[in-house]
């Protein structure tokens, strides 16, 4: 008995999770099978499991990579549709597995509601995105202005009538286990839906706020996983026993390295670094306009202490090439906790991957864990160090007011520009 309650320990499960498995049907690992194409399969048969997996994971990576930048020479729209879904089939490979582990009970209309509320909050985050980036669209259109007027209502409303479908599915006896899948469907969404649709929102900001930071996650995983694969011999953590420090130390750099590469690449072109604007003569997006100071070339003195290592005592560089530093640092250093998350996920269930659904990578959620968190970052670090004021929105939310408002802000900010000076040598000149 103590030998076994040691080993229930050592995988981190304790007294109290045996008695919830108990109580809701027994936590049975989710199948996984070897997807891995035939072709491959034949091509590598004579490689160890070792190597096989390196060759299988190195060619699906160039595949996704070069879907990568299909999809972003495709356009903003595009990439809004492969991040929804993308998120879709997260929320469904998450949702799986909660229905797989406890499936021992056949609990009403779980499925249904789980994409019942995907649905709710979706309407509800595309709706906001719609009348924040499509202001002048819905204005002019009839149907369009009402649902974007009473947006926020009509959302709760749906959320309730979800609500009020739960509490009617509950059944006795099973009370606990539906709070507990209740819980599980609210908690995906938190993680999925939300960020997904900061990805967005990041998007819109300019597409190299969208493909930095995912091209950062991107290589850490890459190169940590070569320098582990090589060099690694000291482990990193219980959590994902595979991973060494020598990989984790050598992604950091190397993914530091990368960003500002391709950041300096990146800011010279106005298609990467002006934002996302959809223009109401063409309806459709526009990425023209004059680069910011991020984008501009600009001199900086190097430390005098580097001086003599480097033999420069300048250098040109785009200001948001220190930004960049920001960026690939989160990625390096705390993006892979997204995958240590997912794989305490993973292992509190016993199962390898989230999915099938890529051979040698698992599930579109263990591709996605690290780039979800990096996410969140990004649009937080845009908000607090980037984003000013936009005065097209100032603009649009103004022209939506009464006249004697509008004629209100008018007086207000005459007299505030006569006060200040401002006004009257405009009036001079």
């Amino acid at each position: 008995v103590q030998e076994s309650e040691s080993e229930n320990k050592l995988d981190g499960e304790t007294a109290s999770d045996s008695e919830s498995k108990s109580e809701f049907g027994g936590s049975s690992p989710v199948p996984t099978s070897d997807d891995t194409p035939e072709v491959l399969n034949r091509a590598l048969s004579n490689l160890s499991s070792r190597w096989k997996n390196w060759w299988v994971r190195g060619i699906l990576t160039l595949a996704m990579i070069t879907f990568f930048f299909i999809i972003i020479y495709l356009g903003p729209m595009v990439l809004m549709t492969i991040v929804m879904c993308v998120q879709i089939k997260c929320f469904h490979e998450i949702i799986t597995i909660g229905y797989n582990v406890y499936h021992s009970y056949d609990l009403p209309w779980f499925r249904t509601l789980s994409w019942y509320f995907l649905l709710c909050v979706n309407y509800f985050f595309y709706g906001e995105t719609v009348t924040d980036y499509f202001f002048t669209l819905v204005q002019r259109e009839e149907p369009l202005r009402i649902l974007s007027k009473y947006h926020r209502f009509i959302s709760f409303a749906l959320y309730l009538t979800g609500f009020c479908m739960f509490v009617l599915s509950l059944v006795k006896k099973h009370y606990r286990l539906q709070f507990y899948m209740f819980g599980w469907t609210h908690v995906t969404l938190l993680i999925v839906v939300t960020q997904s649709h900061l990805i967005i929102h990041n998007l819109f900001e300019g597409m190299i706020w969208f493909i930095v930071p995912i091209s950062c996650v991107i290589c850490n995983d890459i190169m940590a996983y070569m320098f582990g694969f090589f060099f690694g011999r000291t482990p990193l953590i219980k959590l994902s026993p595979k991973k060494t420090w020598e990989g984790f130390i050598g992604g950091f750099f190397s993914t530091v390295l990368f960003g500002l590469l391709l950041s300096y690449v990146m800011s010279g072109y106005r298609c990467f670094t002006c934002p996302v604007e959809f223009n109401n003569d063409t309806n459709s997006f526009t990425v023209d306009c004059e680069p910011s100071e991020l984008f501009q070339l600009q001199e900086y003195n190097i430390p005098v202490v580097l001086q003599s290592v480097v033999g420069w005592k300048t250098v040109r560089m785009y200001p948001f090439q220190i930004h960049s530093i920001a960026l690939s640092t989160f990625a390096s250093l705390i993006g892979p906790f997204g995958g240590f998350f997912a794989s305490g996920f993973k292992r509190a269930f016993k199962i390898k991957d989230f999915a099938n659904t890529i051979p040698g990578h698992g599930g579109i959620m263990d591709r996605f864990d690290c780039q979800y968190l990096m996410a969140t970052f990004v649009n937080v670090y845009i908000a607090s160090f980037i984003r000013g004021p936009n005065p097209s929105k100032l603009i649009q939310q103004f022209l939506t007011l009464r006249p004697d408002q509008q004629l209100h802000i008018f007086n207000t900010l005459k007299a505030h520009l006569v006060d200040r000076g401002i006004l009257g040598s405009l009036e001079d000149a």
